[in-house]
């Protein structure tokens, strides 16, 4: 997961990009990755066993960690 003082040195970084669109399309991208984990923190499929909730709580912690890089290499 990602600490409050991390996301909001991410909104800023987006708010001073000087290229509007990709700035929206970072912050949609970024909006994504983190609900898609938070919901597999949650664990509201019941479905999944351990390991593959796991497997796709890794996964998408990958997915928002790359487009963290992004930003901050933006």
């Amino acid at each position: 997961m990602i600490e409050n003082k991390e996301v909001e040195k991410i909104l800023s970084k987006l708010e001073t990009l000087e290229d509007d669109f990709l700035a929206v399309e970072l912050l949609r991208e970024f909006n994504k990755c983190s609900a898609e984990l938070g919901k597999l923190l949650l664990n509201l499929d019941k479905n999944l066993n351990h390991e593959e909730w796991r497997n796709l709580c890794d996964d998408a912690q990958k997915k928002l960690n790359e487009i963290i890089a992004r930003i901050n290499n933006s």
